[in-house]
Order: structure tokens, then C-alpha cells, then sequence
């Protein structure tokens, strides 16, 4: 049995000694074919690997190495590691799904700073009524105030001048630093210089309900220096008062950044220093127009729809709020509405803006009206766009004031109605006062006369006329029309050339207790 068993295994040869110069053949098992020792192995496929792959697989242990005795030494077959496991990478023109990835662990927030912390731990008190929470969002600074330091006696002092308790929480919300502020050395004062501004009692309530802000301002600082330059470029002193009570936020601009560039921009279009200090007086905010978003802008409008760069002064000066609105829009929608009822073309346009120019605020409603009027009253549509061109404010006028003026025209008076194309005016005109007294002189005289020699004077110079014996061609007067030296005259009280002291009007602030 033994020699039976021995006979069928072999015993494996023994190891050649190193002194032996014989080459022992190993055959090793190989996918694809057996290789001895003295022959390399092929090579395996590491460019279908990660680098990542390949340290954990140990590929650079695999990779032969050579010995001093140039002979390879006898290694075991090993079981590859990746056996049982799904490739990554499959061969070529194989695409196996991919592994399913973990899930990124969560960042762990970062500790809150010790403020925060103990803003927290506040927050965590039980809230606040939702209106008086909303109260304390808006008005934070109330939260700081003392009630019997600040609050108490600010809002006594606000109720005793008269602000309204209904307008008080407007004005605390634009103005919550008002309960910071002290009676005596802040409040006081203010309210005394509005009084010597020539602002009633009565007034000094509405004007700070209006712009609470002027409790904060100094008056040694923009509040003054606002009023000596409007009082340098004519605005007259009594005039001062009204001023201020209908725009007080005149004293808080700067001269430097918002009045003067303003004015300083109406003189380069035409305006008189003069013309520009009456017009503040008539409408005081259009100092609050931006000089780059509004004005300068519309004055652009106005050159491009037809009017002439010498006529923009008059158009400001009949219109000043003109220079504050969404000038370009409406023009262009006024534009078209003359263009299809009234039969205007671009440059007649150009015409009525520059005669009437507060055309571009009438309603579409209104100018069909007054449109549909004067065709009923017989005029054919070429000649309501002449009347329409000639005298704009026809669009504007009573339409019940109207119809009595031409009821009287066609009953009383003996005329053509070609002469009411040639003076549409004539609407203009008061029935009572103008129209009716004066007709009956001129039948009385017996002249025959226009109705523009009629009207179109003063009373003085009708009287005057009506002592001639026949009417002369130079005394027939053309189309009424806007005169800007009635902006220039001087009122009574600047004509005794009294300049502006400013020692006078702090006559009264001399007394105040800071």
C-alpha cells in the first residue's frame, strides 16, 4: 500500500544548491498560458484601475523584482482580494451600476457666541401682545426712554403747542428721537424761531405734524442758512411765513446741494432770479424736485415735443408744477389725443403747451366734451382746430359758462361766427363784467369793431377808446398772451428797498432759556 502510494506521487525535486549551474524550471499557473521562472510574468491591466485600487490590491508587491542569482523565488499562488465583489471597473464595452454612495455626514453646527446665547435665552420669555410687539418694532427707541424723564414730560410739551393726539403716532414714527430730546434746550427754541418766522401759533402744530424732523435740526446750522438765501434771492419777508407753512421742509435742504443748483438751473433756461423767488413764494414745493430725476429730464421732454428753448421759461413760469411729473408719458398720450379729435399736428402741439401748458393735465373726457361743444354750436372741426391752437383754454372752461356766452353772442349780438374762429378768446372773457356792458357801449357808440378791439384791453383803455371817433388798425391788440413781467413786479413792501437784517428776526429769541 505504501509503495503504491509513493509510486503514483512522486517525491518533488529538492532545491538546486546556489554552487549548481543548472536553471530549475518552475511552470506557474496563468490565466492565459505557463511561463518559467526565468521569463517574466505578463503584465496585468493596472491602466483600467484607480490609483486607489491599485495601493489596496498591492500591485507594486505583485510586480516582479529581480534577485543577485537572477532567479526568481517560488511564491505560492495567492487568492485575489477581489474575489466575491463586484468590479468597479468592468472590461471594456460592460457598464455595471454604480455602488451606492453613503450618505455625507452632517456638518455640526458651530456654537452660537455668548451674546447670541444669551439673546436667545431673552427670547425665550413669554412675547409680547402682538400689536404693542408691532409698536415696539417700529418705535425701538422707546424701549430705552424713561417714562418719567423723557416720555412724560415730551409728550406734555408736543399737547400743550397743539399737536393732535391722532396725528402723535405718525409723528413719533418718523421722528421717534423726539422722546431723547429735552424741552428746555431742544423743543423750545425751535418752536419760538417758527413764531418769529412770521408762522401763526395756530400754524406751528401743523407744521411740525408735517416735518417732525425740524426739532432735530440746529438753528444755528441748515434752518438758517436755507432762509437768509431764499430772502437773498427775493423772496420777500412777509411772504417767508406762508412759505414755511406750506413746505416746511425747505428748512431742512441744504443751499449748497439742493436749492441754489435749483434755481441756478431755472436761470439757465430763461427764468429771472426774481421770476424763480415769486414762484417759490406762489408754490413752495417744487424746491422739493430732484434736479436729476425730474427737471432736468422734462425740460428735455418739452424741447423734444415741439416747444422752443425760448419759450420753456414761460411754460415754467405758468406751470411749475410741470417740472415734477411724468412729463414724457403724458405728453406723448396728449399728443396723440390732439392728433386724432383735434386735428394737431407735432408742431401745432408744441403750440398749445407752450400757450396753455397745463394741456397735458386735462382728461381725455374733458377735452372730447368741450370738443363735442363747439361742434354744436355749428363750428366745423378744422375751424375748432384753429380756435383749439389759437386759445387753448377753450378745453378748459365751464362748459355751462360757455353755452350762456354764446347764447348772448348769437341773441345780442349781430356778428359771424368766423369771428369767434378769428377770437376764440371770447369764451375767456366774464358775461356780466366784460362781454354784456361793453357791447352795449359799442352799439350805444355806434362803432363797428372786432371782438378783439373789444375785450382785449384793460377798462381803462376801453374807456379811452370809446372816445374816438373811428378805430385805427395799430390799435387792434394781438392774441392775449402770457406775460412774464407780471412776475417780475414788486409788491409795497419791497419797493421801499429795505434789505434783509438778520439781527431782526432773533429779535425775539434773545429771551429764550437753554
Amino acid at each position: 500500500m505504501k509503495a503504491l502510494l509513493f509510486s503514483s506521487h512522486p517525491k518533488p525535486p529538492s532545491p538546486a544548491s546556489p554552487a549548481s549551474p543548472r536553471t530549475t524550471t518552475t511552470t506557474t499557473k496563468h490565466p492565459s498560458k505557463s511561463y518559467t521562472a526565468e521569463q517574466s510574468p505578463p503584465p496585468r491591466r493596472h491602466h483600467l484601475l484607480r490609483p486607489a485600487t491599485l495601493l489596496r490590491r498591492g500591485a507594486n508587491r505583485n510586480t516582479p523584482r529581480a534577485t543577485p542569482s537572477g532567479v526568481l523565488p517560488l511564491r505560492p499562488a495567492q487568492p485575489r482580494r477581489d474575489e466575491g465583489r463586484p468590479r468597479r471597473h468592468p472590461r471594456p464595452g460592460v457598464r455595471l451600476p454604480p455602488l451606492p454612495r453613503r450618505r455625507p455626514r452632517r456638518a455640526r453646527r458651530p456654537r452660537a457666541p455668548r451674546h447670541r446665547r444669551r439673546h436667545a435665552r431673552a427670547r425665550r420669555l413669554p412675547p409680547l401682545p402682538r400689536p404693542l410687539r408691532r409698536r415696539h418694532q417700529r418705535l425701538p427707541l422707546v424701549l430705552g426712554c424713561s417714562v418719567k424723564k423723557n416720555m412724560v414730560p415730551v409728550l406734555d410739551y408736543l399737547g400743550k403747542i397743539g399737536v393732535r393726539r391722532s396725528a402723535l403716532t405718525d409723528f413719533l414714527r418718523r421722528y421717534p428721537q423726539v422722546l431723547h430730546a429735552s424741552v428746555v434746550v431742544d423743543l423750545a427754541p425751535v418752536v419760538k424761531y417758527l413764531q418769529g418766522m412770521d408762522i401763526k401759533p395756530a400754524h406751528v402744530p401743523r407744521v411740525l405734524e408735517r416735518y417732525p424732523e425740524l426739532l432735530g435740526f440746529k438753528l444755528e446750522g441748515t434752518m438758517s442758512t436755507s432762509v437768509a438765501y431764499l430772502i437773498g434771492i427775493g423772496v420777500a419777508r412777509r411772504e417767508l411765513g406762508g412759505v414755511l407753512t406750506r413746505y416746511p421742509e425747505v428748512l431742512g435742504m441744504r443751499v449748497g446741494r439742493v436749492i441754489k443748483p435749483f434755481v441756478e438751473h431755472l436761470e439757465g433756461i430763461g427764468l429771472p432770479t426774481l421770476a424763480v423767488a415769486r414762484l417759490i413764494e406762489k408754490r413752495p414745493h417744487i424746491l422739493g424736485f430732484s434736479l436729476e430725476d425730474q427737471v432736468k429730464p422734462n425740460v428735455g421732454a418739452l424741447v423734444e415735443f415741439g416747444i422752443k428753448e425760448e419759450s420753456l421759461a414761460s411754460v415754467v413760469a405758468q406751470y411749475p408744477d410741470i417740472l415734477g411729473m411724468e412729463l414724457r408719458a403724458k405728453l406723448a398720450a396728449q399728443q396723440s389725443l390732439f392728433e386724432s379729435s383735434v386735428l394737431v399736428d407735432r408742431d401745432e402741439f408744441g403750440r398749445v403747451i407752450e400757450k396753455m401748458p397745463q394741456a397735458v393735465s386735462l382728461s381725455r373726457s374733458a377735452i372730447l366734451k368741450h370738443v363735442e361743444f363747439l361742434k354744436s354750436c355749428g363750428f366745423l372741426l378744422k375751424q375748432v382746430s384753429k380756435m383749439v391752437i389759437g386759445c387753448p383754454q377753450l378745453l378748459a372752461l365751464n362748459l355751462d359758462i360757455m353755452k350762456m356766452s354764446f347764447e348772448h353772442f348769437q341773441s345780442e349780438m349781430d356778428r359771424d361766427l368766423e369771428e369767434l374762429v378769428d377770437f376764440p378768446a371770447f369764451f375767456t372773457y366774464g358775461l356780466e363784467s366784460t362781454i354784456r356792458p361793453r357791447n352795449q357801449m359799442i352799439v350805444k357808440k355806434g362803432l363797428k369793431c372786432s371782438l378783439g378791439w373789444m375785450l382785449n384791453c384793460s377798462d381803462a383803455k376801453f374807456e379811452e377808446r370809446m372816445q374816438y371817433d373811428s378805430i385805427g388798425i395799430e390799435e387792434v391788440e394781438a392774441e392775449p398772451a402770457f406775460d412774464m413781467k407780471t412776475l417780475l413786479q414788486l409788491r409795497e413792501e419791497d419797493e421801499s428797498g429795505s434789505e434783509y437784517d438778520e439781527d431782526a428776526d432773533y429779535e425775539d429769541s434773545d429771551d429764550d432759556s437753554f
